[in-house]
């Protein structure tokens, strides 16, 4: 199968994605999720392929530089990243929204009701500034690194935009969705000098994903 470089998100999309691949047979199905989870590098001995495990946001990082051949890695994380990758599959887990919310009291239920000017906070300021330009709404972003659902609660910022799946965290917050920007799953990325240096590879990992989802 050739020696592979690949990046796997850690978090909440890894033993998804590692089951993947090891019924696809790109990791041996004898390697522990729990003991890989603790290694920042690992190398398959069955397999011959590496992998590192890095923050999802970081993925595309390690595959557009070449440190990984391939990644895997949420599809917001790419339209955050901006840079150009070749996505070559869905791997249909770890299915999310990314949505603008908006604090409960507040009695807003459309973009048209936003106030101009107002305090958006989010961990994706691209894609966010984006969506609010071509709404034409005036907005000031706010970067955060993680509990965006916070900073209403102390003032920061008038609402949020964040990923949500199942919806607890923004009502645990009273945070109500009043759009959805993006709809966002596991993706397969590869490096553009490995895919043409490592075609056949890559190509057979694909098709044993393609023959996994029955496409």
């Amino acid at each position: 199968m050739g020696e592979l470089v690949i990046a796997l998100p850690k978090g909440r999309m890894m033993e998804s994605v590692v089951n993947i691949l090891k019924e696809a047979g790109f990791i041996s199905r004898d390697l522990n999720i729990e003991e890989m989870s603790r290694k920042l590098v690992f190398k398959d001995e069955e397999t011959g392929n590496s992998f590192l495990l890095a923050k999802p946001k970081d993925v595309p990082v390690y595959v557009e530089h070449g440190a990984a051949d391939i990644g895997i890695t949420g599809k917001d994380v790419i339209l955050e990243h901006g840079k150009r990758l070749y996505e070559l599959a869905d791997l249909e887990v770890g299915a999310c929204k990314l949505v603008v919310a908006v604090p409960e009291e507040k009695g807003i239920s459309r973009l048209e009701e936003i106030p101009e000017y107002s305090r958006v906070a989010t961990s994706y300021p691209n894609i966010t500034r984006d969506f609010f330009q071509q709404q034409g709404i005036q907005v000031e972003i706010i970067q955060l690194y993680g509990s965006v659902e916070l900073a209403p609660l102390v003032d920061l910022a008038d609402l949020i935009v964040d990923i949500t799946s199942t919806g607890t965290t923004l009502r645990k917050n009273r945070l109500i969705p009043i759009a959805t920007i993006t709809e966002s799953s596991s993706r397969l990325i590869v490096n553009s000098v490995s895919y043409k240096t490592r075609f056949e590879e890559i190509n057979g990992l694909l098709a044993r994903l393609r023959e996994r989802s029955g496409n």
